[in-house]
């Protein structure tokens, strides 16, 4: 009897230290505020921990200034019993785009060797054309390959759907299968019934993943308990309910002393919610995390759009002072969404059906403005629409063109090598060869803002916007940086304080003043001392130096 009560125990993964804070605050829990906590969470005995993947590698770069690789390091040096798990996004890994099969490859070994243990892998379309190659890597390396079905409705997405899609992917050789419910639309006997039927039809482990955002979350999670679902997805309260997922702490306590019991230790866990509540707190009130993700919303199953969209969009619409908009938008999705034959909503169909929607509704006008990823979809440069769209969308969104129906990827020669070269050649540029595997950690300021540039520049943009890019530089390294971007041929627009710099390199210059422009125009005809002493109140002198090639600025303060 023992045996058998051990043998029916619910795992739980604990989501927040990545789902969590991305579905509430939009990922912007930070390496510091993870890592204290991380040890006490490896004790309490979760079957894994959620932490990387998904937003945070995005996040990590572009607002926390943080090293995503390092983040992932630091925790499994302190997780040495637990398993830790990822996100990744099938052919897009933690992108927008389909990437080459080598480029998947290299990034799943990177993973697992940093770390990783299981690898949830998703394609927003269901198409397993597209996680072939990501699972194949990372049963090489030695992970654990669990292939998500992305749950939605609509007029295809049956029951019998759903089944013939685990049986494709236990087939691919899915050590378990995840059902992704990452709008929390599934209704709980719906969940029932679903679980039941794969249990039906395939023999690896299942676990269950929603949201709390309609309210259904636990009930959805208890059902599939009783259906006999293996592994359940909740975070611990203060990063739980609303956008995020069931809490942690409610299911253990309610499967207590059942022949489901988790067997986690429910006095960690309230040291573990006393930890991030003051966290919690200090985003509540910088306004990070909006009140509004921690609402219910129970409309959301007409809408379906997942928890981590919906912080993203109203932030978007805050940006824009359209907050107003928001019910609008909401009920344009569901529309937009129909017109794009029925994709599940998650991440990269979920910002793109949501964008589009935003499009429509700011506009006033649908498909007035249409997305270059919109417009790539509708071409099959994402894989297959569940529901093939209209002739008349596809007139509309891409005229005439072809539509390519084989798997995305097959277009896409190798690129590993050539991009290491492009990297290369970047760091060269900025006067960084030899740091090619130096930590970011190691690296001083300056050094931390020329790997920015180089970073810039590798993606090949022809027009780079720069925000004080001689910051933390040194005199030689200021010249130099300049005059590479001057000479790369690509518009650069940069705000730069340094006016010497600025009348050196720069072909036209904007002096802001008071809140608006005082004088634009060439730099000689605009950094001149009438305008600097308004603006800055300096004597300025303006001197042509016989080895000089441009005119200097002598400045001496009043």
């Amino acid at each position: 009897m023992k045996e058998e009560v051990t043998l029916s125990r619910v795992k739980i993964t604990e989501t927040s230290l990545r789902d969590g804070h991305q579905s509430l605050m939009a990922t912007r829990l930070t390496t510091a505020e993870i890592l204290p906590i991380v040890e006490k969470m490896d004790r309490a005995g979760y079957y894994s921990l959620e932490v990387w993947g998904g937003a945070t590698f995005d996040s990590a770069i572009r607002f926390l200034n943080e090293d995503p690789w390092e983040r992932l390091r630091e925790i499994r040096k302190r997780a040495k019993n637990t398993k830790l798990q990822m996100l990744l996004r099938g052919q897009n890994l933690l992108g927008y785009r389909h990437y080459a099969d080598d480029i998947v490859d290299k990034f799943v070994e990177k993973s697992i060797k940093n770390g990783i243990d299981i690898i949830r892998i998703f394609d927003a379309l269901n198409d397993v054309r597209n996680i072939r190659c990501a699972s194949e890597s990372t049963k090489k390396y030695g992970g654990h390959s669990q292939l998500a079905i992305c749950y939605t409705i609509s007029p295809v997405h049956t029951i019998e759907y759903y089944k013939n899609l685990a049986l494709e992917m236990q087939n691919m050789g899915a050590d378990s299968i995840a059902i992704k419910d990452m709008a929390g639309i599934l209704l709980p006997y719906r969940a029932y019934e679903l679980v039941s039927e794969l249990k039906k039809v395939i023999n690896v482990p299942i676990e269950v993943h929603t949201h709390n955002t309609a309210g259904l979350g636990a009930m959805t999670n208890l059902k599939s308990i009783e259906a006999g679902i293996d592994i359940v997805d909740t975070a611990i309260s203060p990063l739980s309910g609303g956008t995020s997922q069931p809490t942690t702490e409610s299911l253990v306590r309610t499967l207590e002393g059942t022949e489901y019991d988790t067997g986690i230790n429910l006095g960690l866990l309230k040291e573990i919610a006393e930890y991030f509540k003051p966290i919690r707190k200090k985003y509540l009130d910088k306004g990070t995390l909006n009140p509004q993700a921690l609402c219910t919303e129970p409309n959301i199953v007409e809408y379906q759009l997942p928890g981590g969209m919906l912080s993203n969009m109203l932030s978007q619409l805050k940006a824009q002072k359209a907050e107003n908009k928001y019910e609008d938008v909401l009920k344009e999705i569901p529309e937009v969404r129909a017109d794009l034959g029925y994709p599940p909503l998650v991440t990269p169909m979920s910002q793109m059906v949501g964008t589009q929607a935003v499009f429509n509704v700011l506009t006033g006008e649908r498909y007035k403005m249409i997305p270059k990823e919109i417009k790539d979809y509708v071409r099959g440069m994402y894989g297959k629409s569940p529901v093939p769209i209209s002739e008349e969308m596809k007139k509309k969104i891409i005229g005439d063109e072809e539509v390519f129906n084989g798997r995305p990827a097959d277009l896409l020669d190798n690129e590993y090598n050539e991009i290491k070269k492009e990297v290369n050649k970047a760091l060269s540029l900025v006067q960084l060869e030899g740091f090619e595997k130096r930590n970011t950690t190691q690296l001083s300021g300056g050094q931390r803002q020329r790997v920015a540039i180089a970073r810039a520049i590798v993606n090949k943009p022809s027009v780079l916007l720069l925000d004080e890019p001689t910051n933390h530089l040194d005199v030689h390294h200021q010249l130099h940086l300049l005059g590479v971007l001057r000479d790369s041929g690509r518009t650069i627009i940069a705000t730069i304080h340094d006016l010497d710099l600025a009348m050196s390199y720069f072909d036209q210059v904007v002096v802001l003043h008071q809140g608006g422009m005082l004088c634009a125009g060439h730099p000689q005809t605009v950094l001149i001392p009438d305008n600097l002493r308004k603006v800055f109140d300096v004597q300025a002198l303006i001197a042509q130096l016989p080895e000089a090639t441009n005119p200097h600025l002598i400045i001496d303060s009043l």
